[in-house]
């Protein structure tokens, strides 16, 4: 199954509302031995948010291989890239809400690499039992389905 952009979104916004809240709560009340915050949060509204944007590059990439897919490993090296922009967007301090001086590199990547984890896991086991006609509709589950 080659994921529309719709498909992407629709399963981005999901997995990152669901999947990426309840691993990022643990954080957020400090049960992790980290300082509670709920800069956690908006760590993976920014993932979302900008992730919109990554799947138009990713969709009109994509169109360039041979199956017109996406591999798991290109997923990967984008999920590292990803990870990476908004690392450094955030030391740089020009994203509302998440302040510079409360931003630590080590706590920073383990809650993201958690949270694309366990967002990667669900993408390709949870959703595939919980939407199985999703998979023959470009990865959408909502909207533009013919009956």
């Amino acid at each position: 199954m080659t994921p529309t952009l719709f498909g992407r979104w629709q399963t981005r916004i999901f997995l990152l509302a669901t999947v990426g809240i309840l691993v990022t709560f643990p954080l957020v009340k400090g049960f992790v031995g980290v300082k509670p915050n709920e800069n956690y949060f908006w760590v993976v509204f920014y993932v979302g948010l900008f992730g919109i944007a990554w799947d138009v590059i990713y969709d009109f990439l994509q169109k360039f291989m041979w199956d017109h897919d996406w591999p798991g490993v290109f997923q990967l090296f984008a999920g590292i890239v990803e990870g990476i922009v908004l690392g450094v967007l955030i030391n740089l301090d020009v994203l509302p809400n998440l302040p510079a001086d409360e931003f630590v590199l080590g706590v920073f990547v383990l809650h993201y690499s958690v949270v694309w984890v366990a967002v990667y896991a669900a993408s390709w086991i949870v959703m595939r039992l919980l939407f199985p006609i999703s998979r023959f509709r470009g990865g959408e589950w909502i909207g533009r389905w013919h009956v």
